[in-house]
């Protein structure tokens, strides 16, 4: 029997169900989804389920794509009913390895961390996967659709995800070229109101356009993620004055995702009035991950401590701090 799996030709002998070839693949079954001709297969009907000559099969898995004291006991942040205490999501790719990617979460206090889903390495089945270091018992796991540019795939992408993890949060980007990795905002839409429909819980990566934006919430997306400068490009906040209005306009979680660089961008976006922050490029590309993860773990406490004082008015001249009474003469 002919099956493609995972886009490889392969060639069995006589009859097998998803649970077989999991097994000669030498493959965790709890750590992967399984798709059959574009049909999802249920966890439970592995062993029921029998593959035929020429269905073409995929097998994927999570991939790299804490200890925390909370800022305030009442300012924890709430997003589709869960309630979090830290305020910074990190992403899993770019590091050099799994241990470093734990150390760096590890050092950020993030709770939710995001991962990518790609197919399973067929060669070697028992190669660490990311569930191994970063434990979804530990963090709330975000699948997201890096890498897609269609809605069709995001949609396929992320109903593979539920079934591998079984979760609803997902973290929705569908991107419109790859010099820019700029968001395809037609497609966004329509893949947002597909997985919507689906049951799914919506946060979604858009550009800094209040009326895209308020589009995705009306839809029912349950966060707002406009970027803060193009992903992986450690330019900071470019249009704050947007992402400020985006914040006014909406009634769901607003989060700054991609473009922070250094602590002091996330700082800035926590000071806009945003919820949260997701990185991953700024942590994974510093030359100490560790410390830089601990750097933006404070400057969003930093950042978020400020907007709830409330910064002094700016003003066009000098004003003393010291009484102008009492002067000796």
């Amino acid at each position: 029997m002919k099956l493609t799996i995972n886009g490889e030709p392969r060639e069995l002998s006589g009859p097998a169900t998803v649970t077989d070839i999991l097994s000669q693949l030498g493959i965790d079954p709890r750590k992967v989804a399984v798709e059959r001709n574009l049909e999802i297969v249920p966890k439970s009907a592995y062993g029921e389920t029998a593959l035929a000559e020429g269905d073409r099969v995929e097998i994927v898995a999570f991939i790299g794509g804490g200890n925390h004291t909370a800022v305030e006991p009442d300012d924890s942040f709430l997003v589709a009913g869960r309630r979090f205490t830290s305020r910074l999501l990190v992403g899993t790719g770019k590091y050099k390895d799994f241990e470093e990617t734990a150390r760096a979460i590890d050092a950020s206090g993030a709770e939710i961390v995001t991962v990518a889903v790609r197919r399973v390495n067929l060669t070697d089945p028992t190669k660490p996967m990311l569930v191994d270091y970063v434990s979804p018992e530990r963090y709330t796991f975000l699948p997201n659709t890096a890498g897609c540019y269609t809605a069709d795939e995001a949609v396929r992408t992320l109903r593979l995800a539920r079934e591998a993890g079984g979760w609803n949060l997902v973290k929705l980007e569908v991107l419109g070229d790859q010099t820019t990795l700029y968001p395809n905002m037609p497609e966004t839409l329509k893949a947002a109101e597909a997985l919507v429909k689906d049951g799914f819980e919506v946060m979604v990566y858009c550009s800094d356009d209040p009326i895209q934006a308020r589009m995705l919430a009306d839809l029912g997306c349950v966060a707002i993620m406009p970027l803060g400068s193009l992903i992986g490009s450690g330019l900071g906040i470019l249009n704050p004055t947007t992402l400020r209005i985006i914040k006014d306009s909406v009634s769901v979680p607003v989060l700054v995702d991609a473009g922070v660089g250094a602590a002091s961008d996330a700082a800035v976006a926590m000071e806009l009035g945003c919820d949260g922050v997701l990185l991953n490029t700024a942590i994974a590309h510093a030359q100490d991950p560790i410390r830089m993860a601990r750097a933006m773990k404070l400057a969003v406490e930093a950042g978020r401590l400020s907007f709830l004082a409330g910064r002094m008015p700016k003003k066009s001249y000098a004003a003393p701090s010291s009484p102008t009474t009492g002067l000796i003469g």
